[in-house]
């Protein structure tokens, strides 16, 4: 590199920028975070759930293709899974966020 060239970054990852902060600052910050999150993994689930049940029926329904419903149904079902253990995982967080958020009020008063 010549002394006037800039760096690109051209990653798809790590996109904050410099001196940004990745956890919430606050305590209320924190919670509105994990709830967002713990619902955005609860539609997840749902979507994923009624696809899987979907592919189940479009696999009664056309036995000429039935492998390959029965993988679509098999990989929804484990999307459905994954989503659903990551929104327990955020409202587990979310939890601790408002315990926090009450340890935070007593402390000041």
């Amino acid at each position: 590199m010549a002394d006037g060239e800039e760096v690109r970054d051209r990653g798809f990852f790590h996109h904050h920028k410099e001196g940004e902060d990745e956890e919430p600052k606050s305590a209320e910050e924190e919670l509105k975070h994990h709830k967002h999150l713990s619902l955005l993994g609860k539609a997840t689930a749902i979507g994923a759930g009624a696809y899987a049940l979907h592919e189940r029926h479009q696999a009664k329904k056309d036995p000429e293709n039935e492998d390959q419903h029965k993988i679509a149904q098999g990989i929804a079902a484990t999307v459905a899974l994954g989503a659903g253990g990551f929104a327990f995982h955020e409202h587990h967080k979310k939890k601790d966020a408002k315990e926090r958020l009450k340890e935070e009020e007593n402390d000041n008063c």
